[in-house]
């Protein structure tokens, strides 16, 4: 007779056998993290970006601990600083250790303070200005295409012509029209006039582009399968909207507002470059670009650094923008 293999005890509180461990699903916005984080250029981008608004939002502290404010003429309070035709004495600008970036031509003022300044006149522009334009591009083109009919066609017919209607032109044209009406001749036009009009101007013709996806993609998502069966069960409308179409629009969305404030950052500075939207002394991109272009002969340093300055943050955000929309969607990775 053979021999039974021995009995062993199993200790206690053991169990005899492993059961599998339960795999632990991520959620999608972890799969998106994930993504972005090894896209070395998103990354990247991103810390340049944030530095650029940490800058923006901390410009009066900085300012106060530089010991400099945009307003001040030093190169005219001072002597030493510029010359008889009003250019800086001191090579590249005047660039020193009392003046970072140099002085400005003619007027003498700091300009660091002022760079720091026109980017926190110029984001604060184009963020209000995107923050508008996604939220009433996601009003339109959600209502269009969840109602469609006739509101779907009225709103389409707008988009049409929003679309190919000359913003740029008309603003500059109607500039002078509607300040002439909201300001008396002899009084100078407020910032906060300028400031406002622009970011009316740019929402009023920008809202329409995101419209228009989103209509497509509500027209995509009202036949599908959920959204029937939320009508069926008697689901308002407002519910269904908000709780079926919005959380499958946020990808889109993040996508189209990433790559607009650059393009609205470039939009403020060009009206401001071409002298209908932010005007000196208020610090603007635009404006200081301007004012280079009619000294760059005599001082190419002080149109360096509000140029190269803009060129690095609009490419660093359109970098930023494409690195969100391949972690959100990886089948447009090229």
């Amino acid at each position: 007779m053979g021999t039974s293999p021995p009995l062993t005890a199993t200790p206690v509180g053991t169990a005899a056998t492993t059961l599998p461990r339960p795999t632990r699903t991520s959620s999608p916005g972890r799969i998106a993290w994930r993504r972005f984080r090894r896209d070395r250029a998103g990354v990247v981008s991103a810390y340049v970006v944030l530095l650029f608004f940490a800058a923006a939002i901390a410009a009066p502290l900085i300012a106060k601990v530089y010991g400099k404010d945009p307003y001040t003429t030093y190169g005219q309070n001072r002597p030493g600083l510029l010359n008889q035709f009003g250019f800086p004495i001191a090579p590249n600008g005047g660039v020193s250790g009392d003046f970072w970036f140099g002085v400005e031509p003619q007027l003498g003022r700091d300009v660091f303070t002022l760079l720091l300044y026109g980017i926190r006149n110029s984001l604060l522009i184009a963020t209000v200005t995107t923050l508008l334009v996604t939220a009433l591009g996601i009003v339109v083109g959600v209502t269009a295409g969840y109602l469609g009919g006739r509101i779907d066609n009225a709103v389409g017919r707008i988009v049409d012509i929003l679309l190919a209607f000359p913003s740029t032109l008309f603003f500059i044209a109607m500039w002078p029209v509607m300040i002439s009406i909201l300001v008396p001749p002899d009084e100078n036009t407020p910032t906060w006039l300028t400031v406002v009009s622009l970011i009316s101007v740019m929402t009023a013709f920008g809202w329409a582009p995101i419209a228009r996806l989103l209509r497509g993609e509500v027209l995509a998502l009202r036949e599908r399968e959920f959204v029937e069966a939320a009508k069926v069960t008697g689901t308002s409308a407002a519910r269904i909207v908000f709780r079926e179409l919005l959380p499958n629009l946020w990808t889109p969305v993040l996508i189209q507002a990433t790559l607009a404030l650059p393009m609205y950052v470039t939009t403020e500075a060009a009206l401001a470059f071409l002298g209908v939207g932010l005007s000196d002394p208020t610090p603007d991109w635009g404006v200081m670009i301007q004012r280079g272009a009619q000294v760059y002969q005599s001082d190419i340093t002080y149109m360096l650094f509000p140029g190269l300055s803009m060129v690095i943050f609009v490419i660093a955000f359109n970098l930023l923008g494409d690195s969100v929309r391949d972690a959100l969607d990886p089948k447009t990775r090229r």
